[in-house]
């Protein structure tokens, strides 16, 4: 039965059908509904924009996410960090990144900073809800300078992929050395990145699909930079040069074809649960890491700015849910929901609502919402922060529960002196009103701008003291090791 074919008759036949004949190897026992746990797959895009998938009207064709949002729920207000790290450490915990130190910047290739091991990740959390099961495949970015921050002693059982956050995407170089790993090992894998990462994802769901439940994370790194895609998806955006004459194609072209064949990719991966049999109870989860990089074009729509910005073009983003009997329908969720909620969500999905040990959690359980038995989610204010440019530059933004959001851009607001200094930009939105963020109402509510200020200081505070550092630039005399090998010696150097 093919992909779509298998999307309508689930449609169609519904939770019977869907969960009522799925038999499951293993010894995860049944969840909070008496049903065995689903199997859970992860799709992170890198740098997607809201308007880079077809079903948001966007101009690039992404027809498999958009069968996944047309079986599924899209969450219309889905949020997440501004950059890679961030994001990725907070879906991984739960927790925002600010409270261990990794919301300021993204892991920089020389960074001796990684998820600390003291924090509990999805995929600890995964195991202990009797998943043996957990492979990641892609790009890691959460740490890579020694062994405690690599995938396989943060909970995962498999690992093929990148540890640096962008590198050629047909030779894996990153500085001059090749970033390709099979577990702890180096690997000499030829051809495209994104097929690559496709082909591990589909392999493991192969192998695993009768010994279930598993856990399948699947971080792309496209459609990050370096622009290159193969020749075969460029013809369909020719339109898209805007210099057809000089011989290569443009930004924006090779923009759009990297999506298009990151969603083929996708596509792939929906063909292998369907083709394996685990698709009748898996839970796919598929979203951005951040906004897309503005510079580039219409990106993320009518929504302000992009990447490396708090905000909503930074940090809202697509994303859909779908669970073949459970979260479907061509719904539409309005809800804001956090990249935090994640973990809470699928632990409670695999029978283990709350989670044994690690730290509270800063995300909700957001189920209910998901599979249509609550409409709102309880009152709470949604954090966003990047320090990436240093202290003296630093975003910080808070959206309250009654849409109020304040901006304030600028030296650190943790200084005696606060934000209120002639260095600082103050905006406050009301985003019920104005999603877009055209109108600074500041001015007009200094009381509102004062109370949500408190609470961005109280959230900056967080922070801890050996937090990641700003530094873009590697120490005097640094060199990658060879081959990114992640071991011991390397740690030490």
């Amino acid at each position: 039965m093919r992909y779509i074919e298998f999307l309508k008759s689930v449609c169609r036949l519904g939770s019977v059908l869907a969960l009522s004949s799925v038999a499951i190897a293993g010894e995860a026992k049944p969840n909070a509904s008496g049903d065995r746990p689903p199997n859970i797959v992860i799709i992170l895009a890198d740098d997607l924009g809201w308007n880079c998938v077809g079903y948001h009207g966007g101009p690039i064709r992404t027809p498999h996410i958009d069968r996944l949002a047309d079986a599924g729920v899209c969450l219309e207000r889905f949020y997440v960090s501004p950059m890679c790290s961030p994001t990725r450490a907070g879906l991984m915990t739960g927790r925002y990144p600010i409270r261990y130190g990794m919301a300021r910047s993204v892991v920089r290739p020389w960074a001796k900073y990684g998820l600390p091991p003291a924090e509990r990740t999805l995929a600890e959390a995964l195991a202990d809800a009797g998943y043996r099961h957990r492979g990641i495949f892609g790009k890691w970015h959460l740490g890579h300078l020694a062994p405690q921050w690599h995938p396989l002693a943060q909970g995962f059982t498999q690992f093929t992929g990148m540890y640096n956050g962008a590198a050629d995407y047909w030779t894996r170089v990153r500085l001059g050395q090749p970033d390709w790993h099979v577990d702890t090992t180096p690997s000499d894998a030829k051809g495209y990145t994104t097929e690559l990462i496709a082909d591990a994802a589909v392999r493991f769901i192969r192998e695993r699909a009768s010994e279930g439940p598993f856990f399948c994370y699947v971080p792309f790194s496209a459609p990050h930079d370096p622009f290159q895609v193969p020749a075969a998806y460029l013809a369909p955006y020719a339109h898209l040069d805007d210099a057809p004459d000089d011989g290569k194609p443009s930004r924006l072209q090779l923009l759009a074809g990297m999506i298009t064949c990151l969603d083929d990719a996708i596509g792939r991966i929906l063909q292998a649960l369907d083709e394996s049999g685990a698709g009748r109870n898996t839970l796919v989860w598929f979203m951005s890491d951040n906004g897309g990089v503005r510079k580039l074009g219409d990106v993320n729509g009518s929504l302000r700015e992009g990447k490396l910005t708090v905000y909503e073009g930074g940090v809202r983003v697509p994303s859909v849910v779908w669970w073949p009997g459970r979260i479907e329908g061509r719904r539409k969720i309005e809800e804001p929901v956090m990249n935090l909620d994640v973990l809470p969500t699928l632990l409670r999905a695999a029978g283990k609502p709350r989670q044994s040990g690690g730290f509270p959690l800063d995300g909700v359980d957001v189920l209910d919402l998901l599979t249509g038995r609550t409409q709102s989610l309880p009152p709470r204010d949604l954090y966003f922060f990047t320090g990436q440019s240093g202290l003296e530059a630093e975003q910080i933004a808070v959206t309250s529960a009654d849409s109020w959001k304040l901006v304030v851009i600028g030296p650190d607001i943790r200084r005696p002196e606060g934000f209120r200094t002639p260095g600082h930009k103050v905006e406050l939105f009301h985003l019920a009103r104005d999603p877009f963020e055209q109108t600074d109402l500041s001015a007009n509510e200094p009381q509102r701008v004062a109370e949500l200020g408190a609470k961005l200081i109280k959230f900056r505070q967080l922070d801890p003291p050996d937090s990641m550092p700003p530094s873009d630039r590697p120490p005097q005399g640094w060199k990658p090791p060879e081959r990114w090998k992640n071991d011991a010696a390397t740690a030490d150097r």
